[in-house]
């Protein structure tokens, strides 16, 4: 691929606010996030990286938090999930943001899968068993 297709970081993303209420969490999820990315300047999520905005420098793992952080659904925080301990006294999750590598949404980096031409096919004909009647 060009290097103009090499993915490239967006910002700090935060979208959504977890409330206290059980059933609530955080979810910078990609089709939360979709507003935050324009489509032209992201054609395929490679990598991602989840921080809580209050303990950026704490990797999630350290938090005490049951967090999926995935460039299949972006990162998905259920209060339910979530037990009194790690660095907050309460059982909600904390607020977190994402950044996602991009692959640029142009046509050298978008890959193309090549359009079969019609009347190309070519089939070979398999030979019948020969029968012997004696």
């Amino acid at each position: 691929l060009p290097p103009e297709c090499t993915c490239t970081w967006t910002d700090w993303i935060d979208v959504y606010y977890p409330t206290a209420n059980r059933n609530d969490g955080d979810y910078e999820t990609f089709d939360r996030i979709e507003s935050a990315i324009p489509s032209w300047e992201c054609a395929k999520v490679e990598n991602i990286s989840c921080r809580a905005t209050k303990f950026p420098s704490v990797s999630i793992e350290d938090l005490g938090q049951k967090v999926e952080c995935s460039v299949q659904h972006g990162l998905i925080c259920n209060n339910k999930d979530q037990t009194i301990g790690g660095v907050i006294p309460m059982p909600v999750c904390l607020n977190y943001e994402i950044s996602v590598c991009c692959t640029p949404n142009l046509p050298e980096c978008i890959p193309h899968s090549t359009p079969s031409t019609p009347g190309t096919t070519t089939t070979t004909p398999v030979p019948l068993p020969s029968t012997t009647t004696t």
